[in-house]
């Protein structure tokens, strides 16, 4: 009996030893930096060794590529799952041409969306356009003149009044959130411009169609459900837009006053948010440009920051002790990694788990 009470100890001792050595550390939401390298050029090139200048928004393709609105080289830059950085369109110059790779030309492109065949569709703000690039850098105008109005209509027909972001459904509709009109806008893979919701004025009103208000329209997100979520800027919040166009509020209220204030729903306060992403799952990723964070919405409407601490800088390591400077757009991968277009900084940054 003493021998096989000692066999189990010692089998006790090496199951528990074993256990011990093949135990893992908890993971940890990790900041990083995916691209650029500070304040500077257009230069191509790996991670840090790469340049942006005030970089707008960001989106990534299915195959872990992300696309970003370089808005003060007046360019389109692709970066690789490895970091390296190409200019994919845009000839550096501040004009509206259409045309292949660097004989393009944009001014200021902020929001950019990517279809499921890898299309690009990129906001061009000061030109109140929406522009289609192809994954081989061929850039046209999908819809407006570059009059600044609100106009319905097919292509060149319609008018813009300031586009800030763009999003694609499974069905390659393209919706806009118009950002100096207050509406949201619905482009069809023709080209047909229709308003969605918002009635050409700013305000704040939940309802339906051009009985809802927007004041100041920012990033625009679509849902695996069909459903548009928009950033409403100027009031602090995020509203969601059904394929009908009935607007309802999912969080944020600004008489709270602009402040880091996590909670549920309308208890919960930003601070000029702008960039939204969507994951497989629902959770809202919102770049809170004023408060230098990072906050994720669950599907119950559950606010909470998810990186950053509120102070303006460049710190990497884990999510809680990083910061930022303007974090403006925003994606998310496959993988649920979200990117970061730190706008101030010049830096594309990367959260996820380590």
């Amino acid at each position: 009996m003493k021998i096989s009470l000692s066999i189990l100890a010692i089998g006790a001792f090496f199951f528990v030893g074993c256990n011990k050595q093949t135990q893992r550390p908890a993971a940890t939401l990790m900041v990083t930096t995916f691209a650029g390298g500070g304040p500077g050029t257009a230069t191509n090139g790996t991670g840090t060794a790469a340049s942006f200048n005030l970089p707008m928004d960001v989106a990534v393709d299915a195959a872990g590529n992300a696309y970003v609105t370089d808005a003060a080289n007046q360019l389109i830059r692709k970066i690789s799952p490895a970091g390296v950085v190409t200019t994919l369109a845009g000839g550096n110059v501040n004009n509206m041409a259409d045309g292949q790779g660097s004989a393009a030309g944009f001014s200021g492109p902020e929001g950019i969306a990517v279809d499921a065949y890898g299309n690009l569709y990129v906001a061009d703000y000061p030109n109140n356009t929406i522009r289609k690039i192809t994954p081989g850098g061929l850039v046209s105008t999908l819809a407006g003149n570059g009059t600044r109005s609100s106009v319905d209509g097919t292509g060149t027909a319609a008018s813009f009044n300031g586009p800030h972001s763009v999003a694609v459904d499974a069905a390659g509709n393209v919706y806009v959130s118009d950002y100096l009109s207050g509406d949201i806008r619905k482009i069809t893979p023709a080209g047909v411009v229709t308003t969605l919701a918002g009635n050409g004025t700013w305000g704040y009103a939940d309802g339906t169609g051009t009985a809802a208000l927007f004041r100041g329209p920012y990033g625009i997100a679509i849902g695996h459900d069909g459903n548009i979520y928009v950033v409403d800027q100027e009031n602090q919040m995020v509203r969601k837009v059904t394929p009908q166009g009935v607007v309802t509020t999912v969080a944020g209220d600004p008489t709270h006053g602009g402040i880091i204030l996590n909670g549920n729903g309308r208890a919960a306060a930003f601070n000029d948010p702008a960039g939204i992403a969507i994951d497989s799952k629902g959770n809202l990723y919102i770049g809170d440009l004023a408060n230098f964070v990072v906050r994720k919405i669950d599907n119950q409407g559950n606010v909470t920051t998810y990186a950053g601490t509120g102070a303006q800088g460049a710190q990497n390591g884990p999510a809680s002790t990083a910061t930022f400077n303007e974090p403006v757009g925003i994606a998310v991968d496959a993988n649920g990694a979200v990117y970061v277009a730190d706008n101030v900084n010049f830096l594309i940054r990367k959260i996820a788990v380590n």
